[in-house]
């Protein structure tokens, strides 16, 4: 009885750890514009495709600190980010595919506090869909110890 009980244990240990799904932080710092569509607005979709053709699922999550912030605001008009005029360009469609990212695909955005007095912004400016975090720092460590794998961002 024992030898079946722990034959089942071993059986049931190993589905489920075929079943976890993979987890990846981005630790984005880049202002780059072209940057930031090929990792994060093309990369994790790319990614999510790829863990759901293999009928896995990959949680996302983003830490916004660095030159990231301006892709997250909600006017740029009033930040000090409306003289960047790529960024201008483009921000209305944007600002739409970021927020797919959150609905759709289920990506986390943790914005860091810290710096946001420092680039003149308030809760207020912020999309929604974000969270503020104490600090990057902290959230980087937060979901490294949940699991994620670390993948930079930068310019």
């Amino acid at each position: 009885m024992k030898k079946v009980i722990l034959i089942l244990a071993l059986l049931f240990g190993l589905a489920q750890a075929e079943d976890e799904s993979a987890k990846v932080v981005y630790d984005l710092t880049t202002k780059n514009l072209a940057k930031f569509e090929k990792n994060i607005l093309k990369g994790i979709v790319f990614n999510k495709q790829l863990y759901s053709n293999k009928l896995k699922e990959l949680d996302a999550a983003v830490v916004i600190h660095g030159g990231a912030y301006r892709f997250f605001v909600q006017d740029l008009d009033t930040t000090i980010f409306k003289n960047d005029k790529k960024l201008q360009k483009v921000y209305k469609e944007l600002k739409k595919r970021i927020a797919t990212m959150a609905d759709t695909y289920d990506v986390e955005f943790l914005m860091c506090g810290a710096a946001m007095k420092r680039n003149k912004l308030t809760k207020k400016d912020i999309v929604p869909f974000v969270t503020i975090i104490p600090n990057s720092t902290i959230g980087l460590i937060d979901k490294q110890n949940e699991g994620f794998a670390y993948l930079p961002v930068r310019d």
